[in-house]
């Protein structure tokens, strides 16, 4: 972490940034630090209060996500849309508090969902999947829609394309237009694509790779693993 990151506390973290800040039980997924803890229910109880309890005290609130077994954590500074320093010092606080609780950190477990639709006419369609999904527009995106109520859903983004002939005719279009993202931890990647390989897929292209590898099924349908690496 650089020293006017550290100092300025609306400073946006760079990947490498988190990198060295030296956070063995988290990763950086979609600008947020996602933890997950594997823990009885009692004690899972316990540690969400605890985690709740210290969120207050700095005024710096996680998502928390309770299920039978574990407890995941996501933080972002929402002032200013991604990881800050106060993100970093949260997540270390969670930490101990995790292990004051007998948890055990699974950062090879985190990952995060989101869906992209291929259009040559975003304001077209746009307000449908606004409305149909219950979503908001993303005011830091224009090309994405945002569950800004915490419903659960996973990210909705548009990717632009060139038109076909069915979409100049006005016809509705045959070809698959959504593919799916998969953010996962930069040092599982690799292993992601591998065991979809494994599975009977193929690689599209890892042109961008360490950005994403394109997937694609027996049948054509494509995925994307992504990290956060080599971004721009």
């Amino acid at each position: 972490m650089t020293e006017s990151s550290s100092a300025d506390p609306r400073a946006l973290l760079s990947g490498d940034d988190v990198l060295a800040a030296d956070l063995p039980d988290w990763r950086l997924l979609l600008r947020s630090l996602h933890a997950r803890f594997e823990v009885g229910y009692d004690a899972a109880l316990a540690l969400v209060a605890a985690i709740g309890a210290h969120a207050a005290e700095v005024d710096h609130h996680p998502d928390i996500e309770l299920r039978h077994g574990s407890v995941r954590v996501v933080t972002q500074s929402h002032d200013v849309g991604g990881v800050t320093a106060r993100d970093v010092a949260l997540a270390r606080r969670v930490s101990e508090l995790a292990r004051e609780h007998g948890a055990r950190p699974a950062p090879e477990e985190v990952q995060a969902l989101e869906i992209a639709l291929d259009t040559p006419d975003l304001a077209r369609i746009k307000p449908f999947w606004r409305a149909v999904l219950g979503l908001s527009d993303d005011p830091r995106d224009g090309d994405e829609l945002a569950d800004a109520r915490g419903t659960g859903l996973p990210g909705f983004w548009f990717q632009s394309s060139e038109p076909t002939e069915e979409d100049r005719s006005g016809e509705p279009a045959g070809r698959m237009r959504f593919h799916l993202d998969i953010t996962v931890p930069h040092d599982v990647a690799l292993d992601r694509v591998e065991a979809a390989l494994a599975a009977g897929g193929r690689l599209v292209t890892a042109e961008h790779a360490r950005s994403f590898w394109v997937l694609a099924d027996a049948e054509g349908n494509k995925a994307c693993v992504c990290t956060w690496q080599d971004r721009g």
